[in-house]
């Protein structure tokens, strides 16, 4: 909510790419052990001194920030709805047709409630972007396994974005292509865990 000036923060650094989502991660914040996060205790004590006061935090807020914010948390409405609608679509329409199920945990992480810099307005705001973007990125994820299989064709222009599944899709106008290779297009879920 506090819409802070991004001139003012400061980031330490870049937290390292992750290859693989349960891989064991080190960086000087943070650790991952078995997907848990762990803090040392040195940088513990760091983050709650740093940590700004709800009170502070709020009143060095713009008000127009304040005033948008009913509006911001509104959306939490169609983001539970999409999230209940796709999982529940992935369920009853993908075993039908052989397509593997997505899983939301790989998509939607909320993590950021560990971090003790952060007050409680803070870390709401982070759980539901979290949630928000995760719900988001599922949604793309099943709509993207859907469009290989019922219609994996290029679009005639470039799409910003486009998901994962695309870079496999037939190209566009190639009506040979597509006679001769849609099944196998269509079923060519290999580079894809399967879940049960």
């Amino acid at each position: 909510m506090a819409d802070q000036d991004p001139q003012k923060t400061e980031h330490p650094g870049q937290f390292p790419v992750v290859e693989k989502l349960e891989e064991e991660i080190k960086s000087k914040w943070y650790e991952l052990r078995d997907g848990e996060v762990w803090f040392s205790e040195e940088i513990k004590r760091e983050h709650q001194r740093l940590k700004t006061s709800l009170a502070r935090y709020v009143l060095q807020s713009r008000v127009l920030a304040i005033l948008t914010a009913p509006f911001i948390y509104a959306v939490i409405i169609p983001f539970v709805l999409l999230d209940l609608f796709v999982t529940v679509y992935q369920t009853v329409c993908f075993p039908v047709y052989g397509i593997p199920k997505a899983r939301r945990r790989d998509y939607v992480a909320i993590d950021r409630n560990q971090l003790r810099y952060l007050n409680a307005l803070e870390g709401i705001n982070c759980m539901y972007c979290s949630y928000g973007n995760g719900v988001l990125a599922y949604a793309v994820e099943i709509a993207g396994r859907t469009e290989q299989h019922w219609c994996p064709i290029k679009h005639a222009r470039r799409v910003k974005n486009a998901h994962d599944r695309y870079k496999n899709f037939l190209p566009y106008g190639d009506a040979r292509a597509y006679r001769e290779e849609i099944e196998k297009v269509r079923n060519d879920f290999k580079d894809l865990k399967v879940l049960k």
